[in-house]
């Protein structure tokens, strides 16, 4: 195992967890969507607009593919693990972690948020189906499925962090 992927809904808290693992476990970091935005030189909605999803969707599988052979943690994107490509690389370059929040507990952090292009141009309950849509290809891409309601931020951490020393058998 050399990476530990973090995958999950939009606002499931993919960022908050990664950093604070890494600083847990003194791995590298990565966010893949701003490792994404530095590559291209636009944000996402900028790429999600001048060049379409299908393209955006399309560098996440070369980032996932190409990035860097280290030991490392790396927050994917909310649609990443849709892709059967994607899941089947995440699972086999390393621990695939799938941080399990509930959809109310989702919409609280997101519902305002201007950097996620499909939250501007969708409704709670489309954004809440798609929730149930994209929650299998979580489960299915996740070696180890963590469920995050009613856990604090270092409760989850501390948890994954085991998952992680476990199997790396240390």
């Amino acid at each position: 195992m050399r990476k530990v992927y973090l995958v999950g809904y939009m606002g499931s808290g993919k960022s908050a967890i990664g950093r604070r693992l890494s600083y847990f476990l003194r791995m590298p970091y990565y966010d893949m969507d701003k490792e994404i935005v530095r590559r291209e030189k636009m944000t996402i909605p900028e790429i999600f607009e001048q060049k379409g999803e299908a393209y955006f969707r399309k560098i996440e599988t070369e980032f996932l593919r190409d990035f860097r052979d280290e030991f490392c943690i790396i927050s994917t994107g909310g649609g990443v693990a849709i892709n059967a490509e994607n899941r089947k690389i995440m699972r086999q370059s390393g621990l695939v972690l799938f941080l399990d929040a509930t959809f109310p507990d989702i919409w609280k952090r997101i519902h305002k948020d201007k950097n996620r292009p499909i939250v501007q141009r969708s409704t709670k309950q489309e954004l809440e189906d798609l929730f149930y849509q994209r929650r299998k290809y979580y489960k299915s891409a996740a070696h180890i499925n963590i469920r995050t309601e009613g856990r604090s931020l270092r409760q989850i951490v501390e948890y994954a962090a085991f998952q992680v020393t476990r199997l790396k058998g240390e």
